[in-house]
């Protein structure tokens, strides 16, 4: 699986299926993303104690009967023109996802991501053959010792962007991450093209407007990971208007 795009449109990935379309990390949102034809779907991948996996982004806001990664998979099986961003939330269940994937012959059409060290380093133990990507930043951030939101703006913000060229080769080579998997706010051209001078890939979250799209799409990223696949759409008719 190649995630660099070269001179071709940009990836196209379902946040959590397609979460602007139906409840996310559900069959309903999956099935909504696989009908729009969406050239990867991004879903949040969690193990319950009996350390069987499901689709949830934590155990804390776990629906009372979450779907299995196994639907999921068979459907994604099923799809060929689809593949899978598997977004790993904690270490510890490295190897029944990769048992999971292998049962549905799905490896080599998968990107396992995580801002977890430790779980890439373990995926790349049990399989190599799976593609790794380093996702930064956490969904929280460890600020002194408080636990706080990545700022919308301001100067962490801004320290955090300016950084992140200068960072990204040690991020990725940690895991020996083939892919980075950025949140938008921290993307800059510099960013971009330290990846792809390593050959890595650079795929953005979480993108839900046209003009954004349109700005990463200028700065040369790979893929974009959104809720509402309309968005693409919605980027093509700006630009012929």
């Amino acid at each position: 699986m190649n995630l660099l795009r070269g001179d071709g449109p940009l990836i196209r990935i379902g946040h959590r299926g397609a979460a602007a379309l139906a409840p996310p990390n559900t069959i309903a949102s999956l099935e909504a993303a696989l009908a729009a034809r969406m050239d990867m779907v991004e879903l949040d991948v969690i193990a319950l104690p009996d350390r069987s996996l499901v689709l949830g982004h934590s155990l804390r806001e776990l629906r009372s009967d979450p779907p299995t990664l196994e639907q999921a998979l068979r459907l994604i099986a099923e799809h060929e023109f689809t593949s899978l961003l598997a977004d790993v939330k904690r270490p510890g269940y490295e190897s029944e996802l990769v048992d999971a994937l292998r049962r549905r012959d799905l490896i080599e059409r998968t990107l396992a991501s995580s801002a977890e060290v430790s779980t890439l380093q373990a995926l790349r133990r049990i399989e190599p053959a799976l593609m790794r990507g380093r996702t930064y930043p956490r969904d929280r951030l460890h600020l002194g010792k408080r636990r706080t939101l990545v700022p919308a703006a301001g100067p962490t913000l801004r320290a955090l962007r300016a950084a992140l060229p200068w960072r990204i080769g040690r991020l990725l080579s940690e895991a020996e991450a083939a892919v980075a998997t950025l949140q938008h706010r921290l993307v800059s051209r510099a960013t971009v093209e330290r990846c792809h001078a390593r050959g890595a890939a650079v795929l953005v979250w979480t993108v839900n407007d046209p003009e954004l799209l349109g700005r990463l799409d200028r700065l040369g990223v790979d893929g974009v990971i959104t809720d509402d696949p309309r968005v693409f759409a919605a980027d093509a008719a700006k630009l012929q208007a």
